[in-house]
């Protein structure tokens, strides 16, 4: 047999963890990492927060899972806190992010479609923005323009249109009798820590306003209080109809939501949508515990200062290798490096050579997302590792 037990979808480098550390991974071989990754923004209270895994150890004790066909009083409670902290009026369950992507592109059409006799069945189009990531199902990788996602997976589904990100015009040429509403993360991640501006996030909001179309929202990344707000559309004082949130939602447990107000869920009735998982009470605990610990105006504002702490010192470093940086940009402790060279060549050589974890992403970026409980500390050890690695790193040669 020649392939590995691991389907091989994954390049996976020789790092293997095997324990956490608040803000470091170790090892099997002992080796500390310093990990301002935090698997891709899932991680944000770090390895060893007790209140996270204190909630998970009591509620395994207690029940697991049971079916969607009972009633769920763990489900109701986290519901209950999603919906008091945020536009929100009703939630959906999922498992990951794809699932709330999918799950918010299926209320967007059941909007237009399931509403009675003001229902259109022509409303199907979302129209969405290049270089976004909204997942790796059938219908999330046909939200995305990008090619490389579609290889081999053809023929994608229909009912998506591309306009260009941060660009309001593009996006109203492809308006028409179609079009159910626009799916865009106010902040992408996998594209390169791109903020949208003020204009095109209002502008998008009013579009939806005029013709009756659904805002959706895709948080998965950016929210969670990664930038300092509890949801980053919070920075453009605009609301979504509808909104897919998870990765940070469980500290690192697998959790997913769609948040949805009364009017956007109109068409989410009585079997239209479900999940075996979904909503359990094991992922119920997790993501109390982190709303728990992040839903304050404390714990934002020390996001907030941090984030604010580390880009001013980013902003300060990068003047010294000006081969290798160009700018910084993001919100929050959601910040990306533009690099002058591809990222991923660097991205690797901190991590081989410097033991500092970060992520490659879009756009010759290099994504620096640690856990949100960072300190002194850990932000000190993060520019003596990026210093070092930045001083011996050789930029390849194009050839």
């Amino acid at each position: 047999m020649s392939i590995s037990p691991l389907m091989p979808v994954y390049p996976r480098c020789g790092v293997r963890p095997v324990k956490g550390d608040h803000c470091h991974l170790i090892d099997e071989d002992g080796t500390r990492y310093l990990d301002f990754a935090s698997g891709i923004a899932v991680n944000l209270l770090g390895h060893s927060h007790e209140g996270l895994i204190g909630a998970i150890q009591k509620q395994a004790a207690e029940l697991m899972h049971v079916s969607n066909l009972y009633g769920s009083p763990q489900g109701e409670k986290l519901a209950q806190q999603l919906v008091d902290n945020t536009f929100a009026d009703t939630v959906f369950f999922t498992n990951s992010g794809a699932e709330a992507v999918e799950g918010a592109i299926k209320a967007a059409r059941a909007y237009h479609q399931n509403a009675g006799d003001e229902g259109d069945a022509n409303r199907f189009e979302l129209i969405t923005f290049s270089n976004a990531f909204h997942g790796r199902t059938m219908a999330t990788i046909s939200a995305s323009n990008q090619t490389k996602m579609h290889h081999g997976f053809n023929p994608l589904l229909d009912g998506f249109k591309y306009a260009e990100f941060d660009d309001l015009e593009s996006a109203k040429a492809l308006m028409g009798p179609n079009t159910a509403g626009f799916l865009v993360e106010p902040i992408q991640g996998e594209g390169g820590i791109r903020p949208a501006s003020q204009e095109f996030m209002q502008g998008l909001r009013a579009l939806c306003d005029e013709h009756d179309l659904m805002l959706v929202l895709d948080e998965v990344q950016c929210g969670v209080a990664r930038t300092g707000k509890l949801y980053a559309h919070e920075h453009y004082g605009i609301e979504p109809d509808i909104l897919a949130t998870a990765k940070g939602l469980g500290g690192g447990f697998p959790i997913g939501a769609v948040l949805a107000t009364e009017k956007a869920a109109r068409g989410m009735t009585f079997g239209t949508h479900g999940s075996t998982y979904g909503g359990n009470p094991l992922a119920m605990a997790a993501g109390g515990a982190v709303l728990d610990a992040v839903a304050n105006e404390d714990f934002l504002a020390e996001v907030t200062e941090k984030g604010e702490r580390l880009r001013t010192r980013l902003e300060q470093f990068i003047g010294n290798y000006p081969e290798l940086f160009e700018l910084v940009r993001g919100k929050g402790l959601m910040l990306g490096i533009k690099m002058k060279v591809e990222s991923r060549p660097f991205f690797v050589h901190l991590r081989d050579n410097h033991q500092l974890l970060t992520v490659a992403a879009g756009d010759q970026t290099l994504r620096v997302i640690p856990p949100l409980v960072i300190g002194d500390a850990e932000i000190d050890e993060f520019f003596e590792k990026l210093s070092a690695g930045a001083a011996s790193y050789e930029v390849p040669e194009k050839g």
